[in-house]
């Protein structure tokens, strides 16, 4: 981190953003349940820092609520994701051949198929939710993972820690937990920041298209749409706000994925 002024600045934005979101509340608590139309579309002002909606509710306590949402369904997905990516790629690449072939292939159809099409089918079909929004993205985002995780396995095992624990008799699963997986964490952990940014813009994508969460629960995504509505009635406050939200966490996620994956491309003793 030090070696990279850049990567601090995204470390340190994303502990201020996060705190907003989570410990924000605490100190300026708002109501976003109950409909206040009498407050309705409210310019910045005294007691409203940032106005409030067509709905009444204050835009400030909005992007803390929303905001909470969009980070714990971008982790959720990035984890669920990354652990199936992981899993299924380190199979594919130490038993290589024809299952590596078989299994890769699959992969490259399902590729193939229109991401946000195919969520936004599912979106559509089940509840929106925040469990079910991270799971519809996670089934979807594992693809990259896994071939990730498959090229650093294709070059781990060949090593000698592997080899030695194969004429040792372990069996595939142990070398995949014990030996492949955790000599591969480097990737791993770079490629869940970068899902989680990415779930994040899927998840403001989905609630921008109108197949995010419902009332009363809120994302970036819904309100971005919402505040676009209004647009032409220079709502701007409405707008830039939570626009600048989503731009500044995703800016932060890619600076500090980007200082990782610079700092594990160095050598490093290899775990045994």
């Amino acid at each position: 981190m030090r070696r990279h002024p850049l990567a601090l600045a995204g470390g340190v934005l994303l502990v201020l953003i996060a705190g907003f979101c989570f410990l924000g509340p605490l100190v300026y608590p708002t109501n976003q349940t109950d409909v206040d139309l009498v407050n309705a579309a409210l310019p910045p002002g005294p007691g409203f820092p940032l106005g409030t909606d067509t709905n009444g509710f204050d835009v400030l306590g909005r992007l803390m609520a929303g905001g909470q949402v969009s980070l714990q369904i971008g982790l959720l997905a990035a984890l669920f994701a990354t652990t199936i990516g992981t899993i299924y790629g380190a199979v594919a690449g130490l038993a290589g051949g024809v299952v590596d072939a078989f299994l890769m292939r699959l992969v490259d159809v399902m590729l193939s198929i229109p991401f946000l099409f195919f969520v936004l089918i599912l979106s559509a079909r089940f509840h929106a939710n925040a469990v079910t929004l991270a799971l519809v993205i996670g089934c979807f985002s594992w693809l990259l993972s896994a071939r990730l995780v498959r090229g650093e396995v294709l070059t781990l095992r060949v090593r000698e820690f592997v080899l030695a624990a194969k004429v040792m008799g372990a069996s595939r699963s142990r070398v995949i937990l014990t030996h492949l997986i955790p000599n591969a964490l480097g990737v791993i952990i770079v490629n869940v920041t970068f899902q989680v940014a990415d779930a994040i813009l899927v998840v403001s994508a989905l609630g921008f298209l109108g197949f995010g969460l419902t009332y009363p629960a809120a994302d970036w995504g819904s309100q971005l749409a919402s505040g676009v509505t209004y647009i032409s009635a220079d709502y701007w406050w409405l707008v830039y706000p939570v626009g600048g939200c989503i731009i500044l966490t995703v800016l932060a996620l890619n600076l500090l994925a980007d200082a990782l994956r610079d700092a594990i491309g160095r050598p490093t003793s290899v775990r045994s």
